[in-house]
């Protein structure tokens, strides 16, 4: 056989653009997988080392079969194959995520992980085999493996950007999946038809157009796929003007439409109990929102404390649109929205400048690590106010490991730490949402208790709640290993 066949600009072209390939199958995965079984550390952990037991299987096989068949023969229906099984992982994660919604996330893992490994570990072949096309002395045996093998890298570089920078904060997982699946196709049907003529590529094809048909009836469970999300606004059936922001498979805001003083999350009345408690009602107030959601918090203190000012910190600007289009949310002097990183923010912000501050930014269940530190703490106290308020929402089960880290954080830099939740919580017989708050001047527990709902209690006598808790520094903040896996 001729290196004619496959010559050098084509062999670098299928060994960049398999390895891409690769690379924007294990991101979209791990935001496919998102709306089912959440999204944190393990989950990418998981999701990426099936991606290189994938990218290792293809790799060692791909190489064997090409010492034992003619490449030539199978490298065109390898790219077919892998293409239209990409079409198929789509509609296989979802329907099966559907059916087994609010439980069963162990088995829907698994199937992404085998819808993902097939394809991730043909496409993976490929670069060995165009190898041994290319190899036609063993002279040029180091350059060959050389200049492929950066290829393949560079090629999965440039997969991990676009898709991280461009792909997804620009069009639907479904359309980044549809379109990749069709560009394998093409590229594989066309190399086997020049390769091995029109009838070897018949099977793999109507496989692809089955799995293309499958992907656009496929169920959809978001209303937008934002960057970081799937989001989707839903209506409260018991209640006209009520409506509740999912991101992912988590309920993350409540708001009534007509009525922005209306509370439906405990842990948002509780946040309301604090501010309330703290400063007088008729008080305006300068208060900073890390995490915005639905702005529930916003609206109530625009609505409760005419003239306060909130400026929020958002980083997903999808969800900002989604508030606008679906909540209402108009901008002016009462809202100021940025859609910027919770902690690049909190670092612009001017020393003194605010009264109160609402850390309420999660993925999944967890507040993203870097705004859980006590660097990121330190940084908080010195933007509030002497009097002012430090408020976060913590969501923890089981031995609450998360919960009390975060508090013991919090009192390495404030003198004065409370926590609100249920009876039942603080005594360590269940887990929940936890209201911390801090502050440099004493918490008069007494009227934030007054403001509580009943069954909830403010604690301000924590050692021993916290006991050896560690403290979360930039150094060491383990949230995701911390946090008891959730379960409702």
């Amino acid at each position: 056989m001729s290196t004619r066949d496959v010559g050098s600009r084509l062999a670098i072209g299928l060994a960049f653009g398999s390895s891409a390939a690769v690379m924007v199958l294990e991101l979209v995965s791990l935001r496919l997988v998102a709306p089912y079984i959440g999204l944190t550390l393990e989950t990418n952990t998981a999701v990426i080392g099936v991606a290189l037991a994938a990218i290792a299987t293809g790799a060692a096989l791909g190489g064997r079969y090409a010492d034992a068949v003619e490449p030539r023969r199978t490298l065109g229906p390898l790219i077919l194959i892998g293409g239209a099984l990409v079409m198929l992982i789509l509609p296989v994660v979802r329907w099966t995520g559907e059916a087994l919604r609010g439980g069963g996330t162990d088995l829907v893992f698994l199937v992404l992980a085998v819808a993902l490994f097939v394809p991730a570990a043909l496409l993976s072949a490929v670069t060995p085999m165009v190898t041994k096309l290319r190899l036609s002395t063993l002279a040029q045996t180091g350059t060959v493996v050389g200049r492929l093998s950066a290829y393949a890298t560079v090629g999965g570089i440039a997969g991990t950007v676009l898709t991280g920078f461009v792909f997804v904060s620009e069009v639907p997982v479904s359309t980044i999946l549809l379109a990749l699946g069709g560009l394998l196709v093409v590229s594989g049907a066309v190399l086997t038809v020049v390769l091995r003529g029109a009838r070897a590529a018949a099977k793999p094809v109507a496989l692809a157009l089955i799995g293309a048909t499958l992907t656009l009836v496929a169920p959809r469970p978001c209303e937008v796929e934002t960057a970081y999300h799937c989001a989707r606004v839903v209506a409260d059936q018991n209640r006209e003007s009520g409506r509740t922001l999912y991101l992912d498979q988590l309920r993350h805001s409540y708001v009534d439409l007509n009525d922005p003083t209306y509370l439906e999350f405990a842990y948002i009345r509780n946040f309301a109990a604090a501010i309330n408690g703290t400063w007088p009602d008729n008080r305006r107030l300068d208060a900073l929102h890390i995490g915005g959601g639905g702005l529930t918090m916003p609206r109530y203190l625009t609505a409760t404390r005419p003239g306060s000012h909130n400026k929020v910190y958002e980083i997903d600007g999808a969800v900002v649109e989604l508030d606008k289009k679906e909540l209402g949310v108009r901008t002016g002097p009462e809202l100021d929205i940025s859609v910027r990183d919770g902690r690049l923010g909190v670092r612009a912000e001017a020393t003194d400048s605010d009264d109160v501050i609402i850390m309420d930014a999660f993925s999944g269940v967890s507040v993203p690590w870097h705004l859980t530190t006590r660097e990121l703490v330190a940084d908080i106290r010195r933007v509030l106010r002497p009097d002012g308020v430090y408020l976060v929402n913590v969501i923890d089960f089981g031995g609450l490991a998360f919960a009390k880290a975060e508090i013991a954080t919090l009192q390495a830099e404030f003198p004065h730490v409370a926590v609100v939740a249920r009876e039942d919580e603080l005594a360590g017989q269940s887990g929940g949402n936890f209201v911390l708050v801090a502050s440099d001047r004493p918490i008069d527990e007494q009227a934030i208790a007054e403001r509580l709902a009943p069954g909830m209690r403010v604690q301000g006598e924590l050692a021993d709640f916290v006991g050896e808790a560690p403290v979360l520094t930039d150094d060491y903040a383990p949230v995701d290993q911390l946090l008891t896996p959730y379960s409702s």
